[in-house]
């Protein structure tokens, strides 16, 4: 019998995502210091793979430490702007600031996964999607957060690709699960070579 499979992470997306490709989940939310985590990263020098791999490490291993017999999933998305680590805007004003840096430019989403099992680390993926966002408006930008700020304060980089922040943008590279903090694809195909889900 397959092990029950645990998601480490307090997203609705991604359970949404996982269980409508048919997989059989349950949520259990890792506490963990991410601030804490991805500062002390950053003052390393560890690049912004690293940090989202780690942190995706860090909340798989917390649920995994009092679920050993259960797959654990655990995820993290980090935007790299050109070297610089952007997080979720604090306010709107923030989110104005994060916006106005990545307006006309290309950064990068990367959207780590681990699994645990048995207590340890099994399986591993950073997936990488690259996005160009268009020169919009001061107004547009403006109106754009008066509509949409308590949907994008918890999105990196201050946009939901799913919404109104796909019209920011001028092209994007790359699987959209990974835009949405999930390498879908990859998770699937490592269960179905497990054996937890028929291929």
């Amino acid at each position: 019998m397959s092990p029950q499979i645990i998601l480490a992470s307090g997203s609705d997306i991604r359970a949404t995502l996982l269980r409508n490709a048919g997989v059989e989940i349950d949520v259990i939310t890792a506490k963990i210091d991410e601030e804490m985590l991805r500062l002390a990263l950053l003052a390393e020098g560890a690049p912004p793979r690293d940090i989202a791999d780690a942190l995706a490490e860090a909340k798989a291993g917390k649920v995994a430490a009092k679920n050993p017999d259960k797959l654990v999933i655990g995820c993290d998305q980090v935007l790299d702007f050109n070297g610089e680590l952007l997080s979720k805007p604090g306010s709107p004003e923030e989110a104005r600031t994060q916006l106005g840096k990545l307006r006309n430019n290309r950064h990068a989403l990367l959207s780590a996964a681990v699994i645990f099992h048995e207590g340890r680390p099994v399986w591993r993926h950073v997936g990488v999607v690259r996005l160009q966002m268009r020169d919009f408006s001061d107004a547009y930008l403006d109106d754009y957060l008066s509509r949409n700020w308590e949907s994008i304060r918890w999105s990196v980089g201050g946009y939901k690709l799913e919404e109104e922040g796909v019209r920011l943008f001028h092209r994007i590279d790359g699987d959209y699960f990974n835009v949405l903090g999930l390498p879908l694809l990859e998770i699937l195909n490592y269960l179905m070579v497990r054996g937890d889900l028929p291929a």
